[in-house]
């Protein structure tokens, strides 16, 4: 009886210590991230179907599978032209993965599809993917906002649905990242979708859906300067974008500067009603944010708000993590160096299980390149806290 007690008290005690422990660990100031994994998901001219890989994006299922998207431009490079809509799925957190599937087809479009943004319903256990197709307007018109939907783990997806019917016919080019799903109030549970239109009519627009995207209506927009006219060299030009939910319930978007209005950074912008209006009185540039225009990672994740963009006035190159203990009032002064080389578009994302382990990463998707940064589409794993 006497050495059952004495082991009872040990587990206590080793119980309390390891308590102890988690909490140290796990602190926002102690975060010192770690570029703990890496693997190429995509290789551009690797598959005979497919030339070009790019705008990857990144999100966990309801169910804690990881699931990859990507642009696969069939015979170039470049925006235009007909595409695949790739994806990869993996159950164990990104350490091995499905072969690539083709889960859209738009066949042989001179301007075929433009990824997107990918959300994740927790309430309802599905996975929206929403696109454009034609959104340059190149011998084809008009432009379309587009939908699918994986109500089973992203084993398989329903057909396209066209939006246009709902949100009217207008050129929209959603994220490219992830929408969200408001988890406070105003709107809890409201599905929000941001992204930019067409070069003259450009700025950030978003749409939103109170029925878990059976139907979709327009929501806030922050127009560009002058609208639907032909822009100039540093006229205002917010582009492409990224939201993230604070813990007030207020979304903050994080904004390309096209047109290096102001800066060379990232122009931040906030919404308090739910994504219905974006007022200029929450506008602000982030100096800190040096950007040469391009789409970047956010994420909010206990508390800290981590961003991902090539940490560089000028050209695509030095894809780097930094992180905000202030909701991007402010930059920890330290940043994490991911990739030194060509890099462009990138996406965040976390399993926000509750478990400890899962607390530790964050998981990175970007382009990678040693020439160019279209090369490869590379997968990191990120342990914040040093691989402690």
């Amino acid at each position: 009886m006497e050495t059952r007690n004495r082991l009872a008290a040990l587990s206590l005690l080793l119980s309390a210590v390891s308590s102890v422990c988690v909490c140290v660990t796990f602190s926002p100031e102690e975060i010192d991230p770690l570029l703990y994994e890496e693997q190429l998901l995509w290789v551009s001219g690797a598959q005979g179907q497919v030339s070009t890989y790019r705008i990857p994006l990144l999100t966990f299922t309801p169910k804690g599978s990881l699931l990859a998207f990507s642009e696969g431009r069939k015979s170039a490079a470049a925006d235009i032209g007909a595409k695949f809509l790739a994806m990869r799925r993996s159950t164990d957190k990104g350490a091995t993965w499905s072969p690539t599937s083709f889960i859209v087809d738009d066949g042989s479009k001179p301007d075929g599809l433009n990824l997107g943004s990918v959300v994740v319903d927790e309430e309802a256990g599905s996975v929206i993917l929403v696109y454009s197709i034609c959104f340059h307007l190149y011998h084809c018109k008009p432009s379309s906002t587009m939908m699918v939907e994986s109500t089973d783990d992203g084993l398989s997806w329903s057909p396209p649905r066209n939006l246009s019917v709902q949100l009217g016919v207008k050129n929209f080019a959603p994220g490219p990242g992830f929408g969200i799903q408001k988890r406070y109030e105003p709107a809890k549970g409201r599905l929000v979708v941001c992204g930019h239109g067409t070069i003259a009519g450009n700025g950030v627009f978003c749409i939103l859906s109170d029925d878990h995207g059976k139907n979709w209506y327009n929501g806030a927009a922050l127009k560009s300067i002058p609208y639907n006219q032909k822009k100039k060299a540093q006229d205002f030009d917010p582009d492409e974008c990224q939201p993230v939910e604070l813990t007030d319930g207020s979304i903050v978007i994080n904004v390309r500067n096209q047109n290096n209005y102001h800066c060379r950074c990232r122009v931040i912008v906030r919404s308090r009603d739910g994504g219905l209006s974006l007022p200029i009185d929450d506008l602000f540039f982030d100096y800190e944010l040096v950007d040469p225009a391009v789409a970047a990672g956010a994420l909010q994740k206990d508390g800290v708000l981590y961003f991902t963009n090539p940490a560089n006035e000028q050209h695509r190159v030095n894809l780097t993590l930094r992180w905000s203990l202030t909701n991007g009032g402010s930059w920890v002064n330290k940043a994490v160096q991911i990739w030194a080389g060509p890099s462009g578009y990138s996406s965040i994302t976390s399993l926000d299980s509750g478990s400890i382990e899962d607390r530790k990463y964050i998981f990175v998707i970007y382009e990678k390149g040693h020439k160019d940064y279209d090369e490869t589409i590379s997968f990191a794993k990120i342990h914040l806290y040093g691989g402690r």
